[in-house]
């Protein structure tokens, strides 16, 4: 899935400029694989757009790179993304007998003989997929966010322990993380360019994504109209806040070196308030989010068509300014003018050459915590409370349905209305 309005989205084939510069980061790869071998089978779950630009994105990083087996709930996708990897030529392998659909479609990639796993269905169904390829002893590529709700979090850093402890590479989705600009950035800010940090502002807003739900078909299932519309529903989705604000919220822990102790929030359903069109998901949150030493940093993100677009974050200290990833106004300014290759490519070209010279990286608790910190401000708008760290990583609330019986009924969660949902 795209991340919205933004210059560079997942979807697009990577450019010539991109390609170069990720085969100039590949000159100095060690192809001596571990398993005796120069190629890492890629195993991808979860073939939509986001699905098919990360396969892509991790080929371009890495010649030795060979994508063998495809699964997704659904054969039509399945088939959209095998058509797609055709351009890839020798690096794509996947075989009849390795594509696989259905709930299970997951566990059946990982046991294909794959090295690596890329995760990127919905976000509802990351934490039983990572802790499956984690127990199977896989590497890991799985997109932002890691969960919709506490007990899918807590899942995720039991995986992130094992995987630590079985010496396994995990790289998520959090791309300006790898992105050179915001790298050098941050350095400098934790070096003291702008001295202590006293606040800062992170946004995520944008235009509508999609038009919301389609009614149900003859014949169609709750969980696959549900999962075909998936971004009205917090059980997959997260709402926006957790799908695609967690960018910024991610970038406010790296900057503040920590998650956020407390927050509190509002939010709502301005333009799309629509319950047959928009069941579920709020169209803007507003979040004040409190990190040690009571400093306040601001999270604002919205899907209001219309409206001026704003991405980006921008935090204050006692010497000067920043936006992370372009510049500093301090006492000395400064702003990037260095190379960046692309992020999206970028993010598996580090974690190829972890997997290939066994030296292990593993983002998974960053990125959990990141994604905990969306939820717990998407929690605080759901209720209209002040909600702490503490309540929320230890929330009982269970956002995932028993899928035991595909076919199943599914109910549907009216919206959260602050002042009367409560806190679980």
């Amino acid at each position: 899935m795209s991340d919205g309005n933004v210059n560079m989205t997942r979807r697009e084939v990577i450019g010539a400029s991109a390609l170069a510069a990720a085969s100039a980061l590949m000159a100095g790869t060690n192809y001596a694989f571990a398993q005796g071998s120069d190629k890492i089978k890629v195993g991808l779950v979860g073939c939509g757009g986001r699905g098919t630009g990360a396969a892509h994105d991790c080929a371009h990083a890495d010649q030795g790179v060979v994508i063998w087996a495809l699964g997704d709930l659904f054969k039509d996708r399945l088939d959209g993304c095998r058509n797609s990897l055709g351009d890839l030529k020798e690096q794509a392998s996947v075989t009849d007998d390795r594509c696989f659909v259905g709930l299970d479609a997951y566990r059946k990639v990982i046991a294909s003989g794959v090295d690596l796993v890329i995760l990127a269905t919905h976000p509802g169904f990351r934490p039983p997929h990572f802790k499956a390829a984690v127990e199977a002893g896989k590497h890991v590529f799985m997109e932002k966010p890691v969960g919709t709700d506490a007990p899918g979090i807590r899942t995720i850093l039991e995986a992130a322990e094992l995987a630590t402890r079985k010496k396994l590479c995990v790289v998520t989705g959090t791309q300006r993380r790898h992105q050179q600009s915001y790298i050098e950035t941050i350095k400098r800010i934790h070096d003291g360019a702008i001295g202590k940090i006293v606040g800062g502002q992170v946004y995520w807003n944008g235009g509508g994504v999609g038009n919301g739900v389609n009614p149900k078909q003859p014949g169609q299932t709750d969980l696959e109209w549900m999962v075909r519309h998936w971004y009205q529903f917090t059980w997959l989705c997260g709402d926006n806040i957790v799908e695609q604000h967690v960018h910024n919220i991610d970038i406010a822990n790296w900057v503040m070196q920590s998650h956020p102790l407390k927050c509190i929030a509002t939010g709502g359903r301005a333009q799309r308030n629509d319950p047959a069109r928009f069941p579920q998901a709020f169209d803007n949150f507003s979040v004040d989010f409190v990190y040690p030493d009571d400093i306040h940093i601001l999270s604002m993100c919205r899907h209001w068509d219309n409206t001026p677009g704003n991405v980006l974050e921008r935090f204050a200290g006692t010497k000067g300014f920043s936006n992370p990833g372009w510049n500093i106004w301090g006492e000395t300014n400064w702003t990037f003018s260095g190379k960046s290759p692309n992020p999206y490519v970028q993010e598996h070209v580090d974690l190829i050459k972890a997997i290939r010279s066994g030296s292990p990286i593993n983002e998974a608790r960053r990125v959990a915590e990141s994604t905990l910190s969306a939820i717990m401000g998407r929690t605080a708008a759901y209720t209209g409370q002040e909600i702490t760290w503490e309540q929320m990583l230890n929330s009982q609330e269970n956002l995932f349905p028993d899928l035991s019986d595909p076919k199943a009924p599914i109910p549907v969660r009216p919206p959260a209305v602050p002042g009367q949902t409560k806190f679980v």
